[in-house]
């Protein structure tokens, strides 16, 4: 039973981090430990317990335990927990929960939802000056569909006889 939890051990102290051996853990890692197999429960062992035991077993100038110090973590964090019962029935319990369980990643940051881009990205739905900047299609106009285009023509924009000058003077 001790060999599957120093597999569980050895699991989560690589965990997160890229240059560990996995042979030291921290107490971020201990604390996730703790949470993911059902060690902290939130009422009789608190994240505040996992954090006092782990500066308890460590070395006063170390930031990391190693599998021995995490063995008497455990207990001490299994006779809170399992209140009553004698220490080898305890450990036997903590094993149990640890036992083939890995670092769980659950809430991680997932990828995008495809239907918010679809709709944000749909152009029969933009209104206002934007739906001048596509054509029917959806494509794109560049920059003809960006800036006002002049047509130099000399007349005023709102002018009705543009273009008559021409006819009236020949």
């Amino acid at each position: 039973m001790a060999s599957e939890a120093e597999k569980t051990f050895h699991r989560f102290a690589a965990f997160g981090e890229s240059s560990s051996s996995g042979t030291e853990m921290n107490n971020k890692n201990f604390s996730k430990l703790c949470k993911d197999c059902g060690i902290m429960d939130g009422k009789t062992v608190t994240s505040t317990d996992v954090d006092i035991v782990f500066s308890k077993v460590k070395a006063k100038n170390a930031r990391t335990i190693t599998f021995q110090q995490f063995k008497e973590a455990v207990k001490e964090l299994g006779q809170k927990r399992f209140k009553g019962k004698s220490p080898d029935e305890v450990l036997e319990n903590i094993y149990g929960l640890m036992e083939g369980k890995d670092p769980a990643t659950t809430g991680a940051t997932k990828a995008t939802a495809v239907g918010a881009v679809d709709r944000l990205t749909d152009t029969s739905k933009y209104t206002g000056t934007h739906k001048e900047r596509f054509d029917e299609s959806g494509k794109g106009k560049g920059i003809a569909g960006r800036e006002e285009m002049t047509d130099n023509t000399g007349y005023v924009s709102g002018y009705k006889g543009s273009g008559t000058y021409d006819k009236k003077t020949k």
